[in-house]
């Protein structure tokens, strides 16, 4: 029998630890936007170090190693470049399904050849003829694979699998090429539930047997599961499932950091994981939601249907831009919420300009975020970050919540769902339970909407639109900014 491990040198091990070191500290960096930048140095730093010990431990074929670098790289460097703001959340989900595809991949081409990878023992096959006196005649050798290996890359390719298939669902909904609405499967939960426990059992029976049928069995049912598992999520829960598919991507690659052998893989899957992990429970914690609740899927599902889809017209107030200039101009304190109306029409640049406009008029200018407004955890902190709104002016909503009964204007910019008050009393909502932005609170709610036909993601109307303090501003948000901004000035 003949075995395949080397040992690791100090040096590389050395190096590993200190690229995960590094990655520890740019995830300290990354939760606040003052120390952003450097966290993002400490990782970037931290990869370079990675990848460039990896390719030293490992140089066969390294020209095309670096080919492929260079063609990943050119490909990542054109997106970056064209990527609008607005579509960052499809952006992360498919970069989520690619890291699940790399595993996937790492996976069946450790099955195919285990030895190369240095996770199987090689046993040497003879055949012995009955009743003669001969050694045994060699015919081959068969790669035995190592139980936790196998262990190791069940769970790696299954984890990987789903994150894929999960990943495009979400791209394909945050994309607009399917409706937020979920999708609603008969016994879809008792489907669902059947495919993970057969996923687990096969796995544990990997562990003596590994066939091929075995193994490529647990790929395709956690293809399905991936599939199966997003597609009845809703809307409104789409910023968890980003935060969820990013964990998943994180344990698939750390579990192919076992199978490959790479400390520096298994310390960066388990930051991420654990990392995505922690943000999806605070993200449920901050929409009321059980984590399993969400997993189960279907939120929204018994949504109203959008405003004015059907029953009798609402009274409502419309305002203009000019309007909304005199009662901005004369208020001493305007909270501004920020939401994806703001994200689709780019209004970010704008809404700061108007911002500072306001500050010269001796008002008081703040802005309230919720942890679930737009399509991805900090959505609207990017888009304000990229306009160079000050840190200090940006509050989450355990900050300022209790603030919108002294203001005078809450300066609502396309963001529904995460104002609705009817989280807070109407228990047949869809979206009871989540906390929410109180800006009905306010002396005049000023509330910035392409027109009154169409909900929010969650698809439930918002009795905000129709209050008396409330004056809508039916427009394409960054235009309707802009006018407001030559009437400020």
């Amino acid at each position: 029998m003949e075995h395949a491990l080397t040992a690791t040198p100090a040096w590389v091990s050395l190096a590993y630890l200190i690229a995960g070191v590094l990655f520890i500290l740019a995830l300290r960096g990354l939760s606040s936007p003052e120390t952003s930048q450097q966290g993002n140095r400490y990782g970037m730093i931290g990869m370079v170090i990675a990848v460039a010990t990896t390719l030293i431990v490992h140089g066969v074929g390294l020209p095309l190693i670096l080919a492929a670098v260079a063609i990943g790289g050119g490909v990542g460097y054109v997106i970056a470049q064209r990527i609008q703001m607005t579509a960052m959340p499809q952006l992360v989900a498919g970069f989520h399904s690619l890291v699940g595809l790399a595993a996937v991949l790492v996976g069946v081409a450790a099955f195919l050849n285990p030895v190369a990878f240095g996770i199987a023992d090689l046993i040497h096959v003879a055949v012995h003829f009955p009743g003669v006196q001969i050694d045994p005649t060699p015919v081959g050798t068969i790669a035995i694979i190592h139980p936790a290996s196998r262990v190791e890359m069940g769970l790696g390719v299954a984890i990987g699998a789903i994150t894929f298939s999960g990943s495009v669902i979400a791209f394909l909904k945050l994309n607009g090429n399917m409706g937020g609405a979920p999708i609603l499967l008969p016994a879809r939960h008792v489907i669902n539930l059947g495919t993970l426990v057969a996923i687990l059992a096969l796995i544990a029976y990997f562990t003596t047997d590994q066939s091929a049928w075995v193994f490529f069995t647990i790929l395709v049912l956690s293809f399905a599961i991936g599939f199966l598992l997003i597609i009845p999520i809703g809307g409104a829960d789409m910023p968890v499932v980003v935060s969820m598919l990013n964990s998943y991507s994180g344990w698939a690659a750390a579990a192919m950091g076992f199978t490959l052998q790479n400390t520096a893989m298994i310390i960066t899957g388990a930051l991420v994981g654990s990392s995505g992990a922690i943000l999806s429970y605070i993200m449920c914690t901050a929409m009321n939601r059980s984590f399993i609740s969400v997993i189960a899927g279907g939120f929204g599902g018994d949504a109203a249907g959008p405003a004015g889809a059907s029953g009798p017209a609402k009274a409502y107030k419309r305002g203009s831009a000019e309007d909304a200039a005199f009662v901005m101009k004369n208020a001493e304190s305007v909270i501004i919420v920020p939401g994806y109306g703001m994200a689709v029409s780019q209004a970010q640049h704008a809404l700061r300009e108007m911002g500072d406009l306001l500050k010269k008029e001796g008002v008081n200018v703040k802005y309230a975020i919720h942890p679930v407004a737009g399509r991805m955890p900090g959505h609207m902190n990017v888009l304000l970050a990229e306009a160079n709104v000050p840190y200090d002016e940006v509050f989450e909503l355990e900050d300022i919540n209790g603030e919108f009964a002294q203001a005078d204007v809450a300066f609502v910019i396309g963001a529904n769902d995460v104002t609705n008050p009817l989280a807070k009393t109407d228990k047949t909502s869809p979206i009871y339970g989540m906390p929410v932005l109180d800006v009905e609170r306010a002396k005049t709610v000023l509330f910035v909407k392409r027109s009154m036909g169409g909900a929010g993601y969650a698809g439930v109307d918002n009795p905000v639109f129709y209050m008396d303090n409330t004056m809508m501003l039916l427009a394409d948000a960054k235009k309707m900014v802009e006018t407001i901004n030559k009437d400020l000035g």
